[in-house]
């Protein structure tokens, strides 16, 4: 697609340069922050905007970074594209890292490793189009002028705007100005796309051609893309999502557990959470023990057992990533009904909660409540027509 980037490609930190599956510092991902603080000086007071946050994503991610205003989105997004620096903490972009980067350093890396796409797009009034898209080849002196123009009209035509090359942004639509900005962030074919809130001000069909055209980025041009966005919709679309709440990422799978949960009780969530690896086979929960967590699936999948008079497990249901057990012990104050064991062929990672917390996480939250309840009741329902069918004896409903 992009036959002229090659004639003067120069040694990119943030492509794909890894030896022995890490990079220059060790990081084993294109984008990796390790305990990331930021904290600005107020009147007020010292702000906190990001909490030691740690965060990973690999080549040819799509990532949604969604939180409410205040949530600290466009600060981790600062903090990538290195338009701002972390109080403490570490950002390793590829072979780059990007904290230590002074001033002149850091706007070389940026323009030939970030495209950035911003709401309000912020094309260069008094120059064409084609001329906006020049700008960043301009800056880090890509190309010859021949080459320029043709990549530029070449990226215009990418995005389909080319009969606009020629035109002021003034004398364009919103959308087609987006366009311009997502031509001009692809101009020295930046291995990352950050867009913050890309689509904020365009209309819902224009916003989804503008979310197609990133899509198509990641699936053809195996692009990274991170994208702050409100719109759920869009956010549902990516491949994963980032979930921010008082400058905390909140557990993804959680979320996806739990999207009746506000976003200021998912990251408390996660802040209480603990991890549990389980090697495959391994029994997690057994039918009749005590019931004293709720776990979360975020890798591997399980395996839902009833036993059988004779001592043999009778399969149940599976459940994968993004799926919950444990609730119907605690919801009933009751023993386990089944046994949960890791597939026989692998690993799974979990996380869970323990009954208090559970018990205080959903005791506020009426709809998380209850939409717990009615996946524990479909589990009961199904549970007891098993046991009726191969004449199984009942659960054991005595209390803890």
């Amino acid at each position: 697609m992009f036959g002229l980037w090659q004639k003067e490609q120069t040694n990119e930190p943030t492509r794909d340069t890894r030896t022995n599956g890490v990079f220059t510092h060790g990081n084993a991902h294109l984008i990796d922050l390790k305990d990331v603080v930021k904290v600005y000086k107020t009147a007020a007071g010292d702000f906190t905007a990001l909490r030691g946050i740690n965060l990973q994503v690999d080549s040819g991610e799509f990532v949604a970074v969604i939180g409410k205003s205040g949530s600290g989105k466009s600060t981790l997004i600062n903090m990538i594209t290195g338009i701002d620096r972390p109080t403490s903490g570490q950002v390793f972009i590829g072979d780059t890292a990007v904290h230590t980067l002074n001033e002149g350093q850091m706007a070389q890396w940026r323009g030939r490793n970030m495209g950035i796409v911003f709401q309000f797009f912020q094309l260069l009034p008094t120059l064409t189009v084609i001329e906006n898209v020049m700008l960043p080849m301009d800056f880090c002196n890509m190309f010859n002028r021949k080459e320029r123009i043709e990549r530029a009209m070449h990226l215009l035509e990418l995005v389909d705007i080319a009969e606009q090359a020629h035109k002021l942004p003034t004398a364009i639509s919103g959308g087609q100005q987006q366009r311009a900005a997502i031509a001009r962030a692809l101009a020295n074919d930046p291995p990352i796309i950050v867009a913050d809130e890309p689509t904020g001000n365009l209309d819902s069909r224009t916003s989804s051609q503008i979310f197609q055209l990133f899509d198509d980025l990641v699936a053809k041009e195996n692009k990274t893309i991170l994208m702050v966005t409100h719109d759920d919709d869009q956010a549902r679309r990516v491949s994963r999502t980032v979930i921010l709440a008082d400058g905390e990422i909140a557990n993804e799978y959680m979320a996806r557990a739990l999207p009746f949960l506000p976003q200021n009780k998912l990251a408390e969530a996660t802040r209480r959470a603990r991890h549990v690896h389980v090697n495959p086979g391994q029994v997690v929960v057994e039918e009749g023990s005590s019931s004293d967590n709720f776990y979360i699936i975020t890798s591997g999948e399980v395996h839902v057992y009833l036993k059988q008079p004779e001592g043999s497990d009778l399969f149940v249901e599976k459940l994968g990533v993004g799926q919950y057990f444990g609730e119907i012990g605690l919801l009933r104050n009751q023993r386990r009904s089944a046994t949960v064991r890791a597939d026989r062929y692998m690993e799974a990672e979990l996380v869970a909660l323990s009954r208090k917390d559970f018990e205080e996480l959903i005791a506020s939250e009426a709809s998380a409540r209850a939409a717990i309840e009615e996946t524990a009741e479909v589990r009961e329902e199904s549970q007891a027509k098993a046991r009726e069918k191969y004449n199984l004896p009942g659960a054991d409903g005595s209390e803890d």
